[in-house]
């Protein structure tokens, strides 16, 4: 599906949990314009909207894999509300959980600093570098490894999650199956971890 649905998802679990929730988002880009091409909602402001709602606690906002082009405003929008951005830049070569352990860690501390409230996972596949997922509409070269992405996901399976969305899959745009095995592999890991 489209990402704009995580906006939905997040209002219904403000309204049946009365609290905000805490945010890991994976993704190519942002997420935070206050429009979409003259719409005021779609999938590259949920973000922007999510906080401008009251639906997230801003200081546990972690963006993960960030890489697009745009305005300062937009790209730094959620550090600048008090969240962390790990770039997929900054994460270059880090592969294995020792070598992530301080990305995890970050999460961790920030998490633990607001009372490990619940978190929503939300995954983008295009966080992906194309050569892992090319089955997406908005495909941004540099993203994260597969290895990345799961060493990640195994690392925080015990946070206190209460749901999760994998988005932007769009089989039709890759020949393999590649991206529609990444992500079903993510949401099934993600699943592990509720056991």
């Amino acid at each position: 599906g489209d990402h704009s649905i995580t906006l939905a998802l997040l209002r219904v679990y403000r309204a049946v949990l009365g609290r905000p929730l805490a945010v890991i988002h994976f993704d190519a880009h942002c997420d935070t314009w206050t429009d979409h091409f003259g719409e005021p909602s779609g999938h590259g402001t949920w973000v922007y909207e999510a906080i401008q709602e009251g639906l997230v606690i801003k200081a546990c906002f972690t963006q993960i894999g960030i890489r697009s082009s745009g305005a300062r405003e937009a790209r730094e929008y959620v550090s600048d509300q008090g969240g962390q951005i790990f770039t997929a830049r900054a994460l270059r070569g880090l592969e294995s959980p020792a070598q992530l352990s301080g990305v995890v860690g970050a999460i961790r501390s920030r998490l633990a600093d607001q009372g490990n409230p619940p978190v929503y996972l939300s995954l983008d596949i295009d966080c992906l570098d194309p050569a892992f997922a090319p089955g997406t509409g908005t495909p941004e070269p540099g993203g994260l490894s597969s290895n990345q992405a799961l060493s990640l996901l195994e690392e925080l399976a015990d946070l206190n999650f209460v749901g999760m969305d994998c988005v932007e899959v769009s089989p039709p745009y890759d020949h393999a199956e590649l991206t529609s095995q990444a992500a079903a592999n993510f949401v099934w890991t993600y699943l592990c971890g509720r056991l």
